[in-house]
């Protein structure tokens, strides 16, 4: 057990107490927990191993002596603590939280959590005044208010990161004017479109993923501090305060919602899972793309791996392991689902669970993100190969559908007439555009010269102009927007 322990007596740099210190010797000599006034024993060491959960809820030690900031101000201004205990309160707040930052603070697993280990060591620091700071409160809603917390920073931080793919799409779009790519459904080819129409298909996700978490945020951003276990308090706080303090929008107006409520967290995964998703099908579209069977982009040596045993492999594995990721952060989500699928109002010990799949779905995506842009700041696509691609498949097909209707053909008609003309192709082993005005009008005298204006990939994408289409002018429109919206390409 003493092992165990001093293996979870972690500081803040990831460094270890060794066993014999005085640390570990704490550790062997329980302390009295703060909550153990009515038990007569102690815990058994494996439930103390079981349930401890400062090996990873220390993450969250910023956002817990933020929240007894404002909590300690709180109850100074309501007349519940003298302003000098909240001088020493927050003066002591200051040292752990430098002891924490420069490694200094020993993480104790005996004292279970985030919560009770800064606890416990304002005790040790300041005294009496420190086991006043948990008036009206209870560690169910402080947990939320941390964890709420926590989750509005990460979420910050990955719309940060979102907009740092979107502005590399972009500035790759703006690279590749002018260049036509197959575009495919079925995985089979369909008509040509630009390839900035392509990138910037995937700016548009990533926007929308970036709106669902701002939406989540703004749902999320309530504070459940003073809503105590469950059922609030007698005591005459002001909940409002904490809440501005904190920079929430209001206080939650249910204190049993207040602390089982973990919809935030829930909604927060499903749109992680949402933008994993969309990385993953970006991360499948540049490996089949750099396959010698496509060919049509070149991973730089920076963003590749080559083989152990196949000297020739170049490999782009950064974009394998995305599109392979964003099974752990749809994982995450099941789990928590899972987790708060059965349980009882209101808060439940099952809820310490929450944490780690949260926190692996962050760092995940976080680092989904950042390799999917360097990787797209690190790629080439090749013109020559691309080109060479193009005039299979009969892409301009659906033009020469178009070019009959403009000409009063229905267009189920059209559609049967250039069949018929794809056929004809097929057993000359030609393109559409080498079929000569007689070949075309064997099957329709509506041909007429004018039709090879719509032939050809390049005629073909020049014809498209409804709003949002691949089209020269509707790509530079949609292009201008990012740029402006995004500050790119300047």
């Amino acid at each position: 057990m003493a092992n165990l322990d001093v293996r979870l007596i972690t500081e803040a740099n990831g460094a270890t107490s060794l066993p014999g210190s005085s640390d570990s010797m704490e550790l062997e000599a329980k302390e009295i927990k703060l909550w153990g006034g009515r038990f007569q024993e102690s815990v058994t060491d494996a439930v103390e191993r079981f349930t401890e959960s400062i090996s990873f809820d220390k993450d969250l030690y910023k956002h817990d002596i933020r929240g007894s900031r404002a909590h300690a101000s709180m109850l100074a201004k309501q007349g519940l603590i003298s302003v000098g205990d909240e001088d020493s309160i927050l003066t002591g707040l200051d040292a752990i939280e430098r002891r924490i930052q420069n490694g200094e603070f020993v993480w104790r697993a005996d004292r279970e959590d985030v919560h009770m280990n800064i606890e416990a060591a304002l005790t040790d620091l300041i005294g009496e005044p420190a086991k006043k700071l948990h008036t009206a409160r209870s560690r169910n809603d402080q947990v939320a208010t941390d964890f709420r917390l926590w989750c509005r920073d990460a979420i910050d931080s990955i719309v940060e990161r979102i907009k740092d793919l979107q502005i590399a799409m972009v500035d790759l779009a703006i690279k590749n004017a002018g260049t036509i790519v197959p575009g495919y459904t079925h995985l089979q080819r369909a008509q040509p479109v630009l390839l900035q129409h392509l990138l910037l298909a995937f700016v548009e996700q990533l926007d929308r993923d970036s709106g669902r978490l701002l939406d989540c945020r703004s749902r999320l951003n309530f504070c459940p501090l003073g809503a105590c276990a469950l059922a609030g308090t007698g005591l005459p706080i002001d909940r409002f305060m904490t809440s501005n303090a904190l920079g929430f929008s209001s206080p939650l107006r249910n204190s049993i919602d207040a602390v089982s409520d973990r919809d935030f967290a829930m909604e927060f995964l499903s749109a992680n899972s949402i933008t994993a998703i969309h990385l993953s099908r970006l991360g499948e579209e540049w490996v089949l793309w750099a396959s010698e069977e496509f060919g049509f982009i070149a991973p730089n040596d920076s963003v590749s791996t080559g083989s152990s045993i196949m000297p020739q492999k170049k490999n782009p594995d950064p974009m394998e392991l995305v599109r392979g990721k964003s099974a752990r952060v749809v994982g995450d989500l099941v789990t928590l689902l899972t987790l708060c699928k059965g349980l009882p109002l209101a808060y439940n010990r099952d809820l310490q669970e929450d944490k780690e799949p949260v926190f692996d779905s962050v760092r995940t995506v976080l680092g989904m993100l950042e390799v999917s842009a360097e990787f797209a700041r690190n790629i080439s696509f090749n013109q020559d190969r691309i080109k060479k691609a193009l005039p299979l498949g009969h892409l301009d097909a659906t033009t020469l559908a178009d070019y009959l209707v403009h000409k009063g053909v229905p267009f189920r008609t059209s559609h049967d007439i250039v069949g018929k003309c794809v056929t004809m192709c097929l057993g000359k082993n030609c393109q559409l555009k080498d079929l000569s005005l007689n070949d075309l009008r064997m099957l329709s005298p509506i041909f007429g010269d004018d039709v090879y204006e719509f032939l050809g990939v390049e005629n073909a994408v020049s014809k498209f102009s409804s709003y949002g289409s691949t089209g020269s002018e509707c790509v530079a429109g949609q292009l201008q927007y990012w740029i402006q919206k995004l500050g790119t390409g300047q």
